[in-house]
């Protein structure tokens, strides 16, 4: 059950495409709009059989040659999108956590958003594509609570949904409660151990019952009580729990609004979002900040880059 917004093009031709984007790319000047058109309306597997293709026909790499003709931001995105899906979040955080400085907000994203399942098999290409021990990586670059709550979702051990139990739900709210509002100080590793393990639909119960006892959102909580990386890695996971699509709609929000643009976040949620849930995060965006991500995007960016955008978007929810 699949609600992103690219879905297979039908009928597919990969030698048809990797001709046209060959021909666009091929001599003076660029044709920019096949490039886009083709590569955002193809699917992840449909791009990698035209690379492919490409390859076999012209005996030239396809990602090479979109680097070297197109440049900025929209190079950005259509190398983004030529990235095989499985590799992916991956390579982000292989990004995100190499040279001078830790990308945080990255490694927040992924790992507070990503399934159980979705981790081991991130943990799993990382060592096969990069020979290296995914944890052990981010463990050289992170220290404090925000390190133990990213190596607890690196366990990808959360307990699956089942019947939720209300006695332990009021329990684990009680001792949320007590470790934060109650205490003079945080306890930490209380909310680390209830956010990073207990399945998603006794999280959402506890959710409730903690409103119920304390008065406060655990949100409110969290921002009071915590602070720096662990609270926006505390507060990415409990919005990923109510809900990942929300989630991924206020991210996209926060990335256009204001002074500048983070074209980085844009980039990697539309991409690696089109083919999961960017129906659901549009109806979320447009629910919750009173206008379209289509809207928002098209007065935020410009050019090939906005074209290109628009197009992954899909459509406008007026």
């Amino acid at each position: 059950y699949m609600r992103g917004t690219v879905t297979a093009f039908s009928p597919f031709d990969a030698r048809a495409d990797a001709e046209a984007l060959r021909k666009a790319m091929k001599g003076m000047g660029t044709d920019e709009e096949t490039v886009l058109k083709i590569l955002t309306s193809r699917n992840n597997a449909q791009r990698q059989e035209i690379a492919a293709a490409f390859k076999t026909l012209f005996g030239r790499d396809l990602v090479d040659d979109l680097k070297s003709e197109l440049t900025g931001k929209f190079e950005t995105l259509m190398v983004s999108l030529m990235r095989p899906t499985y590799i992916f979040d991956a390579h982000a955080l292989k990004h995100a956590i190499k040279g001078a400085g830790t990308n945080e907000k990255v490694l927040t994203e992924i790992l507070a958003s990503r399934t159980p399942a979705e981790v081991r098999n991130i943990k799993q290409v990382y060592l096969q594509e990069y020979e290296a021990n995914l944890e052990d990586k981010i463990t050289g670059e992170t220290s404090g609570y925000f390190q133990r709550l990213l190596v607890v979702l690196l366990q990808a051990n959360r307990d699956p949904d089942g019947r939720v139990d209300e006695g332990l739900v009021e329990q684990d709210a009680q001792v949320l409660f007590r470790a934060g509002e109650l205490k003079w100080g945080t306890d930490e590793e209380k909310f680390i151990t209830i956010l990073g393990t207990r399945s998603v639909s006794h999280l959402r119960r506890v959710f409730d019952k903690y409103m119920t006892i304390s008065g406060f959102q655990i949100e409110e909580t969290i921002d009071r009580e915590t602070s720096g990386d662990l609270e926006k890695l505390l507060l990415a996971v409990v919005k990923c729990i109510r809900s990942v699509p929300a989630y991924f709609a206020e991210t996209l929000y926060y990335s256009m609004k204001g002074a500048g643009t983070d074209d980085d976040t844009l980039i990697r949620v539309m991409v690696s979002r089109s083919e999961i849930d960017l129906l659901d995060i549009r109806q979320e965006f447009r629910k919750n900040f009173a206008k379209s991500l289509h809207q928002m995007i098209q007065k935020d960016t410009s050019g090939d880059y906005r074209k290109a955008l628009l197009l992954l978007c899909g459509g406008d929810d007026e």
